[in-house]
Formats: structure tokens, sequence, C-alpha cells
């Protein structure tokens, strides 16, 4: 401990001691609002992936409904649309 406090003694390291605290823990960009921030930035990059995955499937089907049939088999498929002459049964599995 009294090796320490020679070292506590010498005014610059006494002054670099505390800036270092004081930017690691005290400022306002400090290590615990760095990694928050980092933590953010990934979750947005992720949602961002996702979303772009959904663009592209949703470009896909839009370019798919070109005609008449198409449209009709992606309503009754996707959408659960019938004519009025009919029933649908959904059946699912456990």
């Amino acid at each position: 401990m009294l090796k320490y406090l020679k070292y506590l003694r010498n005014k610059y390291i006494l002054t670099l001691f505390i800036f270092g605290v004081y930017a690691m823990f005290l400022d306002d960009v400090d290590v615990f609002s760095i990694i928050r921030q980092q933590v953010k930035y990934n979750k947005i990059i992720a949602e961002k992936v996702e979303m772009q995955e959904k663009l592209e499937h949703t470009k896909h089907v839009l370019n798919q409904l070109n005609n008449l049939e198409s449209i009709e088999k992606f309503a009754r498929e996707e959408k659960m649309f019938k004519r009025d002459d009919e029933d649908i049964f959904v059946i699912v599995e456990d």
C-alpha cells in the first residue's frame, strides 16, 4: 500500500488518475453510455436487416402479381378470400 502512495504524491500521476476516473465514469460520454449506445446500434442494425428481408419478400410477391390468375391465387391462399358460393375450412394441425 505504501508503494502506491508514493506514486499518488506525484502531481502528474495524480492528475492523470483523476482525469482517467472523470473520463471513464463522470463525463457525458462515459463507458456505460458508450456500451448502451453500442447495444442500441446493434439492435437497430438487426431490425434494418429484418426490414430489408421483408422488403425483398414483398417485392418478390408484387412481381408475381402480374396477371389476374396470380392475383386470385394470392388472395385465396394468403388473404383467405372466397367466392360467394363457396365455404372455406381451415385445418390446423397441433
